[in-house]
């Protein structure tokens, strides 16, 4: 067996994208599942060694397709980073139930047909899985219902994948708080933002979070130092869930 080969959903752009680039450095071979082919050839041409096969993980038979892939290019799956999401920000009146399936057809339905697939490879490798939640799992801003929703049943299946796969596949998850990735995104999104000193100071840290800090993380509970760790969650969000706000 050669490189230890990682999934990476959403991988093209924002927190995917530093993972893929933090494990190229550590030896991995990232392939990047992503809908969004434009972001997927930028990362490509950025990241050393990194394979891009657009996928839309919501759809069954694309994420099938992507994991044969995979397969027949290396032959083995050692890690699975479920990274792919998005929200839609709208009034709970005016939120559509087509609107709440998205949603969760790609945070939530997606983590699990990938899982689903690359499970017997990852324990036939005694592989690990990362799930990337959210701090909206644990607390919330207005009309944002369906993400929410999805990023704690992320939580859910994170625990009871842990369960199911163990003790062959480790499962742990990762709840990013306010991360700043417009650096991560494709070049004709990308921009520096002016953050103000009130936005950084309400951290505890004192920063907003860089996708580096989530990617450091997610490389520590693929590696064999984490060995002992699964069906866990790991906040980083600067310590803002811990801090209390008096309006």
């Amino acid at each position: 067996m050669g490189k230890k080969v990682v999934v990476i959903t959403g991988g093209a752009q924002g927190i995917g994208r530093a993972v893929a680039e933090r494990l190229s450095e550590e030896g991995w071979q990232p392939v990047a599942l992503d809908r969004d082919e434009e972001a997927g050839q930028e990362a490509v041409s950025s990241i050393n060694g990194l394979r891009f096969i657009p996928c839309d993980v919501s759809r069954e038979e694309g994420v099938k397709r992507a994991v044969d892939e995979v397969l027949g290019q290396y032959g083995w799956i050692s890690g699975l980073i479920n990274n792919a999401g998005f929200g839609i920000t709208k009034p709970l009146g005016e939120l559509s139930l087509e609107e709440w399936n998205q949603v969760l057809s790609t945070n939530l339905t997606g983590a699990f047909l990938c899982a689903k697939y690359c499970a017997p490879h990852l324990e036939a490798s005694r592989g690990a899985i990362v799930n990337i939640a959210s701090t909206r799992a644990y607390m919330s801003e207005r009309n944002t219902e369906a993400y929410s929703a999805s990023k704690g049943g992320l939580l859910a299946l994170t625990h009871a994948l842990a369960i199911s796969l163990g003790p062959a596949v480790r499962v742990n998850s990762i709840s990013p708080g306010w991360i700043d990735v417009t650096g991560r995104r494709k070049s004709r999104d990308r921009k520096e933002m002016d953050w103000s000193r009130e936005d950084h100071e309400q951290h505890p840290v004192g920063r907003i979070g860089r996708p580096e800090d989530i990617a450091g993380m997610a490389a520590y509970l693929l590696s064999e130092e984490a060995g002992f760790v699964t069906g866990q969650d790991f906040i980083i969000d600067g310590g803002m869930t811990r801090k209390m706000i008096y309006v």
